[in-house]
C-alpha cells in the first residue's frame, strides 16, 4: 500500500492514505513489541496510566486492528515510553520493516533511511542544521572529556601503586597523556558552548567534573565603592 507511482489526474480517493500507513506502522510495531513483551492491550494500558497519560484498553485494541485511524503524537511518546522503546523506533521500525513511504507522494525509502532523515542525521539537505550540529559535537567532546579524567585518575592511582620504577614511569607518562586529551576536550568544549550562546541557545548542562569549562562569570560588584 503505497502512493507510488500516483497521477495527479488519479481519483485522490482511489489512492491510500499516507497518513493511514503511518499510523498502521506504528501501530502493528506497537503491537510486535507488546506481544514479545508478553503483555496484553491491558497490560500497556496500565503502563501508559503509569507514564502518566492513559490510553484505554479498548484505544490500542482499536489502533492494533486498524479501526482506530489516527495516532496523536502525544500518544506515540508515551507508547514508546511504556514499551520501554524510542519514538523514533515506532514511527521507523528498523529491522523489522524494510521500507516505508516518508512522505505522501513519494517513493518508498529504506526504514534506515527514513529514521536518519527524521533525526537529523541525514545529509540530503546538503548542510545539516548548525545548532543541531553543535549539540551533536557538544555530546561527542563531552564524552571525550570525561573518558580523559577517567583515564588520568586510574592511572595517577597506577602510579602511586606500581611496584617499581619501570611501571611508575609509564603510568606517569599515561597520565600525562590522558591529562593533555582532557584539555584538548574540554576546550573544543568550550567552543561549542560558546558557539550555542552566540546562536542565541542554551548550552546543555554539565557533569561536575566538568564545571571549569564555563568561565566565570565577571564579577559585577568589582570596582563598586559603598
Amino acid at each position: 500500500m503505497t502512493q507510488h507511482g500516483f497521477d495527479p489526474g488519479d481519483d485522490e480517493d482511489d489512492v491510500p492514505e499516507w497518513a493511514d500507513q503511518v499510523t498502521a506502522t506504528v501501530a502493528g510495531e506497537v503491537r510486535r513489541r507488546r506481544k514479545e513483551l508478553g503483555w496484553s492491550a491491558q497490560d500497556l494500558a496500565d503502563r501508559c496510566e503509569q507514564v502518566g497519560y492513559p490510553i484505554p484498553r479498548n484505544v490500542i485494541a482499536n489502533m492494533e486492528s486498524g479501526r482506530r485511524r489516527t495516532l496523536p503524537l502525544v500518544e506515540v511518546m508515551v507508547l514508546a515510553k511504556a514499551l520501554n522503546t524510542y519514538p523514533v523506533c515506532l514511527l521507523y521500525p528498523v529491522g523489522y520493516v524494510p521500507r516505508v513511504q516518508q512522505l505522501p507522494y513519494q517513493d518508498t525509502v529504506p526504514t534506515w533511511d527514513a529514521m536518519r532523515w527524521f533525526t537529523g542525521q541525514s545529509e540530503d539537505f546538503g548542510v545539516e542544521d548548525a545548532m543541531l550540529r553543535t549539540f551533536r559535537a557538544h555530546a561527542d567532546h563531552q564524552r571525550a572529556a570525561l573518558a580523559a579524567l577517567d583515564g588520568e585518575k586510574r592511572e595517577r592511582w597506577e602510579a602511586e601503586t606500581a611496584p617499581s620504577p619501570t611501571r611508575r614511569e609509564e603510568a606517569l607518562e599515561a597520565r600525562a597523556d590522558y591529562a593533555e586529551r582532557a584539555v584538548q576536550a574540554k576546550y573544543r568544549l568550550r567552543v561549542a558552548r560558546a558557539f550555542i550562546r552566540d546562536g542565541g541557545g542554551t548550552p546543555p548542562d554539565l557533569p561536575p567534573e566538568l564545571s571549569d569549562v564555563d568561565p566565570p562569570e565577571a564579577d559585577t560588584t568589582e570596582g563598586n565603592t559603598a
